[in-house]
């Protein structure tokens, strides 16, 4: 899993959890849109002043949009799938996500 991927689905999940349109990032770090979704894409990496005025923009701690959720995640291929499962569901709008909730409980 590639860094960029990760990094920018933990800017789009906090960017939401806090219900922030990607404009707001965009102003805060004086860039256009389509730089902040090129980031949550992972098509993107901003300079090192960019993460941090995007980290300071959502009131984290500019490590944590370089962890993977949760912070301590398994090692080896569950590790991976884990992952990269987060960034496909960082992707995804407050309804699809509801719809992949549905999905995973139908698994059990």
């Amino acid at each position: 899993m590639k860094l960029m991927d990760t990094f920018g689905a933990n800017v789009r999940n906090y960017r939401l959890a806090k219900d922030l349109k990607q404009r707001h990032i965009a102003e805060a770090i004086d860039k256009s849109e389509s730089f902040v979704g090129q980031i949550e894409r992972g098509e993107s990496a901003p300079s090192f002043d960019t993460i941090e005025t995007i980290a300071a923009a959502l009131d984290v701690p500019e490590v944590v949009l370089f962890a993977t959720t949760p912070m301590s995640v398994p090692t080896g291929e569950r590790g991976k799938l884990l992952q990269r499962i987060h960034v496909q569901l960082a992707k995804l709008n407050n309804a699809e996500l509801a719809r992949a909730v549905k999905m995973l409980k139908a698994l059990e």
